[in-house]
């Protein structure tokens, strides 16, 4: 049984009002208010009438569609409803730490950057919105944090290029570049990055020696590595950029690294005892090649000072040749007379002549009586 609809708002009434009527007190009149008694006793609140707002609904829709669900006009209604709706829901926004990939059947079409896009609504599209700002990190070598490091040797021990196995740690920091290549060009992306990561630092690592690495060339090393890295990424069409890849640790085993040490004590005592070497090597050697540049220098003097004399004594032989030749007699008379100056200028001679007569000895030993008189004087009392 329905109520008949009074006059006043359209969901009837008594005297006007509210949609629900306002009602005349309370108490048994039916004023208009639905949740009232049908039969105006008691004043309760039974529930509303289900089949009379059924029935204003399909009234109201009637309204809408004169012909009714079936008739061509409300198809064509509702189909350009739904319509409106599905492609409403194509329209999403990109933030701006996020990259659009829209795929179209599941097969990647292009990527959106930041800002309101549009694509085709599920299920013929879908819009994956990966973050390409945010840094993502690796480490290789270690897992924890500072303070709670646990060793991964399976990763850490490298071979160097001397033949010594290098114990190392090391961080490798990426980020999202293009996120469609991101998204299809790798299975396992992370995995990927550490796997190459640990490709480019032992390719680095095995063509260099152990020294290089543990000590000041390992900023060198590790830029290297980073460079090495990007190329492989590049390679890949990974759509990845690598940030950093820093060297945390790079040492010799635990188990050696005790004869290490002394190994390195033992190269550090020899490059000194050749150091030393090198700096008497440097005194003593420009000494010695100027000693032997001087003796070198007085030689050739000396040998000039001889040819020149020689020279000199040559001219002048020459020229007394000549002179002998002009006049044989003359230069044979100087000659020995030259000749006995040289040898009586160096003995003692006592001249006598005839007039003493007969009663003097020819020879007397005066020069021996002159020496031994002059003995006897000089011997003292």
């Amino acid at each position: 049984m329905f109520y008949k609809q009074q006059g006043g708002g359209p969901w009837g009434g008594g005297g006007g009002g509210g949609p629900w009527g306002s009602g005349g007190g309370s108490g048994g009149s039916g004023g208009g208010n639905p949740w009232s008694s049908r039969g105006g006793s008691g004043g309760g609140n039974p529930p509303p009438d289900l089949e009379e707002l059924l029935r204003r609904s399909q009234e109201r829709l009637r309204r809408i569609m004169p012909g009714g669900f079936g008739s061509p006009r409300s198809l064509y209604i509702l189909g350009a409803v739904i319509l409106f709706f599905w492609g409403l829901s194509g329209v999403y926004v990109v933030q701006p730490d996020e990259q659009g990939v829209e795929l179209m059947f599941g097969r990647y079409v292009r990527t959106t950057q930041p800002g309101p896009n549009f694509w085709f609504p599920a299920p013929v599209g879908t819009v994956l919105k990966p973050k390409v700002t945010q840094t993502n990190q690796l480490t290789i070598g270690f897992r924890g944090s500072p303070g709670n490091i646990r060793e991964v040797p399976q990763e850490s021990h490298i071979l160097s290029g001397d033949q010594n196995i290098v114990d190392i740690q090391f961080v490798v920091q990426w980020r999202i570049s293009n996120a469609g290549d991101y998204l299809f060009n790798m299975r396992d992306p992370e995995a990927t990055v550490k796997i190459a990561a640990e490709s480019a630092l032992r390719e680095v690592v095995g063509s260099n020696p152990l020294t290089a690495v543990i000590t000041n060339q390992r900023d060198q090393l590790a830029q290297q590595a980073r460079e090495l890295l990007q190329g492989i990424m590049d390679g890949y069409k990974a759509g990845v950029t690598i940030l950093d890849l820093r060297i945390q640790k790079a040492d010799p085993p635990k188990e050696v690294i005790d004869a290490f040490n002394d190994v390195q004590r033992a190269k550090q005592d020899a490059e000194r005892l050749e150091n030393e070497a090198l700096a008497y090597r440097n005194d003593i050697i420009p000494r010695a090649k100027g000693e032997a540049a001087r003796l070198v220098q007085n030689a050739t003097a000396e040998k000039e000072r001889l040819v020149k004399e020689a020279e000199g004594q040559a001219a002048r032989f020459t020229a007394f040749y000549q002179t002998y030749v002009a006049n044989k007699d003359i230069t044979a008379r100087r000659m020995y007379l030259e000749a006995m100056q040289e040898v009586l200028s160096k003995s003692e001679k006592i001249i006598m002549d005839n007039k003493g007569g007969p009663g003097v000895v020819p020879y007397l030993p005066l020069p021996e009586i002159q020496r031994r008189s002059q003995g006897q004087a000089s011997a003292p009392q």
